[in-house]
């Protein structure tokens, strides 16, 4: 007998088991990443989703809190054909409803011929379809989410590494791992809020401006793009994910929500320049529609979407999938070497 139930935006019901007990609503998407599943659910791209992995198994080699991408699981809610008991009372360790036992080929081929969806989910003893059906009707778009920065954002600056090279690293939900690999390079990387000022900002003294991923709608992260525009010309700046969108929205580029977006490992990006094609991994549901001021330099093979924007008059350089991977394929790592490499055109800047 099932005790877990999934509301779907269509109206369909589809019956599961438990494995965390509790009541969630969210975002319905999936990834069809294999390997990662710790820090795919660490992301912090993924708050205020219900995670489904297209994958069958998940959970196959443990739990390791080294790998985590960040200090919480970030899906209000999580689906897959069968999880192992290690990732089930990892979940039920920090309160995240998770259920397994259904068909998730099924959901995932829903996803794509429907788009991302809104869901309820209700799972454990006393768990019925009704009560899914009553999250549903309160579940936001993720437009209308415009606290979500809040949510992922350190609340205070940190500083993480003591190199040549200071990044100011805006925020907005970055992974543990875009971090890391500033900091092996040789960079000392100050993770600023997401609401940060240019006032905040120019305190730094920053070589290079920085604006990481992040969960939801780029146009709910004003105060980031607002930063672009302040130091754009006389300082260096970057973007990741969501980083991109931003960027591009404050050089006259516009975003649009796509229909199921892009999650998963082995997304095919040509680069123009070199003509080589390098396989990545990405988490957005959102891209960008035009670029602006910005060049389009990469673009994804499957739907010719913009993967990467560049200005050498500006100094800008930014890429929609992660560099970092984690999980995934190191074909792109250099982009964080191209980062620091701006850092020779740096200026002095103040505020307005």
């Amino acid at each position: 007998m099932s005790d877990a139930y999934l509301a779907l935006e269509t109206g369909d019901v589809v019956e599961a088991n438990a494995r965390s007990p509790g009541q969630a609503r969210g975002e319905l998407v999936f990834t069809t990443a294999y390997t990662g599943y710790e820090e795919s659910l660490t992301d912090p791209s993924y708050e205020a989703q219900v995670l489904t992995f297209a994958y069958p198994l998940i959970g196959n080699y443990g739990v390791r809190e080294e790998r985590f991408e960040s200090d919480r699981v970030h899906p209000s809610a999580v689906v897959a054909r069968e999880l192992t008991d290690d990732v089930a009372e990892w979940l039920q360790s920090e309160g995240v409803p998770a259920v397994d036992g259904l068909d998730t080929r099924d959901l995932v081929l829903d996803i794509r011929e429907g788009g991302a969806m809104k869901v309820g989910i209700a799972a454990g003893p006393d768990a019925t379809p009704e009560a899914a059906k009553a999250q549903l009707e309160d579940c936001p778009h993720m437009s209308d989410l415009t606290d979500i920065g809040s949510r992922v954002s350190v609340a205070e600056p940190e500083v993480h590494g003591d190199g040549d090279v200071d990044v100011a690293l805006v925020d907005c939900g970055a992974k543990g791992s875009i971090v890391s690999s500033l900091v092996e390079r040789g960079a000392t990387v100050h993770v600023l809020p997401y609401d940060t000022t240019p006032a905040e900002l120019a305190a730094v003294e920053p070589d290079v401006l920085f604006i990481s991923n992040g969960p939801g709608d780029p146009a709910n992260f004003e105060a980031a793009e607002t930063l672009v525009s302040e130091f754009v010309g006389d300082l260096p700046v970057a973007g990741i994910c969501l980083g991109q969108q931003v960027v591009a929205r404050a050089l006259g580029g516009t975003t649009e929500k796509m229909d199921f977006g892009h999650r998963g490992v082995n997304q095919p990006v040509l680069d123009y320049d070199s003509g080589r094609v390098v396989m990545t991994t990405q988490n957005h549901g959102y891209t960008v529609a035009e670029p602006g001021d910005l060049e389009v330099t990469q673009i994804n093979v499957n739907d010719d979407t913009p993967e990467g924007l560049d200005s050498e008059e500006l100094d800008v350089i930014t890429r929609q999938y992660h560099p970092e991977a984690n999980p995934g394929p190191h074909d792109s790592l250099d982009f964080f070497d191209d980062v620091l490499a701006l850092a020779s055109s740096r200026t002095t800047v103040t505020a307005d």
